[in-house]
């Protein structure tokens, strides 16, 4: 008999059933071109070079000399874990506050994910947190740019020169967002983007990858593209290595190239609208909006959140989300699900039972996952409410509008 489960949803199947007063990611704004891109691509008979030059102008926009298109985020992160000459039960240090996607690929590579801590009162990880983690065993540092706001990487940098360790960044959430003026996605090694629907560049699925590093580049279209195979002459396709298939698709690359056409000046006003919507509802009591760091120069933001104090309120942050929701903010609730060593309980299962990579060996050590790897970050995620995905659509009105919707349901549940 078949397990009866309720899956998972994505893109806009996940926010058809929001309702509210604020604007709607769905249905998304497309580039102007995406109709004669996508005609290009039937009128050619699938010849043309679609994916070829989204990826030269992705990298020309961030100034790198490699982009390489996958078919979505999880993919790209994917295939970069792919691409790595690690060897099973390496650790992989990660923040812990992130989506299933940025953990899949080194999982599958039978790499330890190992989860540092936030800074309090965040949603990301730091040279601080990271330190006390690192082992003999530690070969990379993901940095994770979550709702868009770029993690200290100078410091993280720093920190990892130190210790020879690789570095790239998970930016998924934060295309066009900037760290001290330099974008997300060229602060470090390498690093991942998306373009899923619902994505501040949504272009129905899709994703990538950004680096300067020619070896990295070709291992990853190798080992990511080609599924490891090289060509023998009089024979074919010798597969010399385990590879995958993770090309993006010729139409997925044509509505990326549309959505280029309209980035800039999207990310330009979300930048605005989050810092106004911040602002104002910085000046409510009890209600912390998630702090912007100063060397955030611009704050490419997927989603709000906001986080209550509990001692000032008669209800707990589950039933002030609902309340939000009701009152007209589309997708308003906790999101406890993002702490990753709670929510992957196979994780769990493997480590406790010693299933590989977790035996001994590979692994040089014992690990436990749960709401304790992470004390810092669980207890934020307790009393953290976020909403669904910022968007270019908002406007000042909005922001006050979504301020006041916050300040009534304060002011009904103050104690």
């Amino acid at each position: 008999m078949s397990e009866t489960r309720t899956r998972a949803s994505w893109g806009a199947q996940s926010h058809r059933d929001e309702v509210g007063q604020l604007p709607s990611t769905f249905p998304r704004t497309m580039g102007p071109s995406a109709m004669a891109y996508l005609q290009e691509v039937v009128d050619s008979g699938l010849t043309v070079d679609m994916v070829g030059r989204f990826e030269r102008a992705f990298a020309e926009l961030h100034g790198v000399k490699h982009c390489i298109g996958t078919p979505g985020c999880t993919p790209a992160l994917a295939a970069l874990a792919a691409a790595f000459d690690f060897e099973p039960g390496d650790e992989i240090i990660v923040s812990p506050i992130t989506d299933y996607g940025t953990l899949q690929g080194l999982v599958a590579q039978d790499y330890i994910p190992v989860f540092a801590d936030t800074e309090p009162g965040t949603v990301n990880m730091s040279a601080e947190t990271i330190e006390p983690l690192i082992s003999d065993r530690t070969r990379a540092i993901l940095c994770v740019h979550k709702t868009g706001i770029p993690c200290d990487m100078d410091p993280i940098l720093q920190l990892a020169e130190e210790h020879d360790l690789f570095v790239y960044e998970d930016a998924c959430q934060a295309v066009l967002g900037e760290y001290k003026g330099r974008l997300c996605g060229t602060l470090a090694d390498a690093a991942g983007f998306s373009f899923d629907a619902e994505k501040t560049m949504g272009a129905d699925m899709g994703g990538c990858i950004l680096t300067d590093d020619d070896d990295l580049a070709e291992r990853v279209r190798f080992i990511g593209q080609s599924r490891g195979a090289e060509m023998k002459p009089g024979f074919g396709r010798l597969h010399v290595e385990l590879g995958y298939a993770y090309r993006m698709p010729q139409c997925t690359a044509a509505t990326c190239l549309a959505q280029l056409e309209i980035i800039k000046e999207q990310v330009a006003t979300i930048d605005r609208v989050v810092r106004l919507m911040t602002e104002l509802i910085d000046e409510i009591p009890g209600i912390t909006p998630l702090p912007i760091p100063d060397y955030c120069t611009v704050y490419s933001s997927w989603m709000f959140g906001l986080s209550i104090d509990p001692e000032q309120f008669t209800c707990t942050a589950d039933e002030f989300g609902a309340q939000l929701a009701e009152e007209g903010i589309p997708g308003a609730g906790t999101a406890r699900y993002y702490l990753m060593p709670e929510a992957c309980t196979f994780l769990q299962r493997w480590a406790e039972e010693k299933t590989w990579p977790y035996s001994m060996p590979p692994a040089s050590r014992e690990y436990s996952y749960g709401e304790q790897t992470c004390p810092t970050a669980h207890d934020f995620l307790d009393t953290w409410i976020r909403w669904s995905t910022i968007c270019e659509k908002y406007t000042e009105d909005d922001c006050y509008l979504a301020a006041r919707i916050v300040r009534d349901v304060a002011e009904r549940n103050r104690r």
